[in-house]
């Protein structure tokens, strides 16, 4: 009966070390970054499965804008070509998918602008419709992105910060994760004061 208990005892011991060391939570938050980069991916795929559509409506009404349209499909015919993959992510294959999903949005801010030019299509109640589609997508793609970020964040605490940092030492070796962030496109827009003007 003792040595029973003592095992049992034992047992409790270990289970709690394992947990604290990270041995169990190193390998969860990297399957945690994996499944918040997919479902990032997932909700740029959808944003791409939309741009067809908006194209096509905006080409009824604004055909004379063919460089901007033509620049939009471009777009988001590079970034479904850009793909990457949770399992085996790295720096340079993060930074040209965030690259080729940046000069997307940047294609759809120009579609935008234009959209703006003509009263009739914002009108349109298929494109109004569409375009609370493709706004409904960009909120989901935030909120994916901040997921995956705090992911990250997670992974690297784990991997770097004591005392798990020595279980990731010792057995599992992995690297720090590149954290996303904006292309130098996007930085240059982001600090740059939006203009306001009500001609």
């Amino acid at each position: 009966m003792l040595r029973i208990l003592s095992r049992t005892v034992a047992g409790l011991l270990l289970m709690g070390a394992m947990t604290g060391c990270g041995l169990q939570s190193i390998p969860q938050a990297r399957n945690k970054v994996e499944a918040a980069l997919a479902e990032t991916t997932n909700q740029y795929k959808r944003r791409a499965d939309l741009i067809p559509n908006i194209v096509s409506v905006v080409k009824g009404y604004a055909s004379h804008e063919q460089e901007t349209l033509t620049a939009v499909v471009e777009a988001r015919s590079k970034a479904t070509q850009t793909t990457v993959d949770p399992g085996s992510m790295d720096p340079k294959k993060l930074q040209e998918y965030m690259a080729s999903q940046g000069n997307l949005s940047q294609a759809l801010g120009r579609l935008m602008v234009v959209v703006e030019k003509y009263p009739d299509l914002k009108a349109d109640a298929q494109f109004r419709d569409l375009s609370a589609q493709l706004e409904g997508t960009e909120n989901r793609i935030a909120v994916a992105r901040q997921r995956y970020i705090e992911s990250i964040n997670e992974f690297n605490n784990l991997i770097t910060v004591p005392p798990t940092s020595f279980t990731n030492s010792l057995i599992y070796h992995h690297e720090k994760m590149p954290q996303w962030t904006v292309t130098e496109a996007e930085k240059t827009q982001i600090e740059s004061a939006p203009k306001v003007d009500f001609k």
